[in-house]
């Protein structure tokens, strides 16, 4: 039988902190996780934005001002929470196919802000998560192609898709390195990645080939889409059910994982690479000073 979020046990007592909560999918995210008694700290660039998606929810919260595509406000934002049980960390704040740009520690923006932001919140936070963490990846991780000797396009020709399509598959490699290093230090904490499918946000709007309202457009009459709430299904899946195996991948499972209720998906055969696996991590040690200090 497929899953519902009429499945998500009473989260009362729990703390999840979901980033990108003001808009998408992580709003309704935190929508449903709040309403089932969780305590949802709302991760958001923008403090008013976070305040204006506090008032559009019902149950507890609070705003976490966090721009995940800098390095100290990461810092700052972990320094707030210092002391702080998280029950859950969602990695959901992302941008999708930017013009080329650099964020203010030196790198690509969607490398900065899909990649070195969500490790370096996770590394600083793991020692007080206390169930599981969750990466946000894509459909489009299958066939990217993950140039570690340039991430951030410095010496080829940069191409939004593509750089988009390549931290996706970074963050999918993140969550299964993250869970094989969580297991060696037969830690019960668990590393899960979920993708939305297809899911009506704003991510979108960079669209090069489209304009943002004509695709908006597109996606309603051809119903190649779904809402963003059932975008938000895989997460809260991902986030919430009990049995989960450790390390697994959740996507949605109507066809070519675009839409439908969660379930376990399969991953491309580059995700699965350990060597490239333990590449990446040191590299993001290495470029965000940060570690969660587990075995290698």
């Amino acid at each position: 039988m497929a899953w519902s979020i009429e499945e998500i046990p009473d989260q009362s007592g729990r703390t999840i902190l979901v980033t990108g909560a003001n808009s998408g999918i992580g709003l309704e995210a935190s929508s449903v996780l709040a309403a089932r008694g969780a305590h949802v700290i709302l991760g958001c660039r923008d403090p008013l934005k976070g305040e204006a998606a506090q008032r559009q929810i019902t149950g507890s919260t609070e705003v976490l001002r966090i721009d995940v595509s800098s390095l100290a406000s990461v810092r700052e934002a972990a320094e707030c929470l210092a002391g702080r049980a998280i029950d859950v960390l969602v990695n959901n704040a992302g941008i999708m196919a930017t013009p080329h740009e650099v964020s203010v520690d030196g790198h690509e923006l969607q490398f900065a802000t899909n990649v070195l932001g969500p490790f370096a919140l996770t590394s600083l936070l793991l020692g007080h998560v206390t169930d599981r963490v969750v990466w946000l990846s894509s459909v489009m991780h299958r066939g990217a192609r993950l140039d570690l000797a340039d991430p951030s396009f410095r010496h080829h020709r940069y191409n939004a898709w593509r750089a988009y399509s390549a931290t996706k598959l970074a963050d999918l490699m993140l969550a299964y390195e993250l869970q094989r290093r969580l297991t060696l230090a037969q830690s019960s904490v668990r590393s899960y990645a979920a993708h939305p499918g297809y899911a009506q946000t704003g991510l979108q709007r960079h669209n090069p080939a489209l304009g943002w309202p004509v695709l908006h457009q597109l996606e309603t009459l051809l119903k190649v889409a779904q809402s963003a709430d059932a975008g938000a299904w895989p997460i809260l899946y991902a986030a919430t059910a009990p049995d989960l195996p450790p390390g697994c991948y959740v996507g949605p499972s109507g066809f070519g994982e675009l839409s439908g209720p969660p379930r376990i998906v399969g991953s491309s055969p580059a995700s699965h690479d350990r060597d490239t696996q333990r590449t990446l991590w040191a590299m993001c040690e290495g470029l965000t000073g940060t570690s969660p200090g587990l075995p290698g």
